[in-house]
């Protein structure tokens, strides 16, 4: 999955985080959060790989094979989440409060869809 691809899913995430948050202040009950749950699990199903480990290997081996498999995908997706969080600090911690946690949200996708971090796919 490319960088970008990932970043926009991040950004979803929270988005629909968001509008968790929001139902549960509101005392909306519903499915929201199982909805949520699913886009977390579909990204996950998504980005990491399957790991064939053989019977025989020792617990150093299969410690190196996950690491190796698992590796790339993870830090793909806490960078996406690094940049998604250091977006909203910057916004907050810059006396942003003519900007919701959304809109810092909706800004950064379009820098992701304006090709602003593709650097490094």
């Amino acid at each position: 999955m490319e960088r970008a691809e990932v970043l926009k899913r991040v950004i979803g995430i929270l988005t629909e985080a968001q509008e968790i948050r929001r139902a549960a202040e509101a005392g909306e009950d519903g499915d929201i959060p199982e909805r949520d749950a699913g886009v977390v699990t579909k990204l996950l199903n998504e980005m990491l790989p399957s790991i064939s480990v053989p019977a025989e290997s020792s617990p150093q081996q299969v410690a190196r094979l996950v690491a190796e498999a698992l590796g790339p995908a993870l830090q793909t997706m806490v960078a996406g989440f690094s940049l998604a969080f250091t977006s909203l600090a910057m916004a907050h911690d810059g006396g942003r409060t003519d900007l919701t946690a959304l809109d810092v949200l909706q800004q950064l996708a379009l820098e992701v869809e304006a090709g602003v971090y593709d650097e490094g796919e």
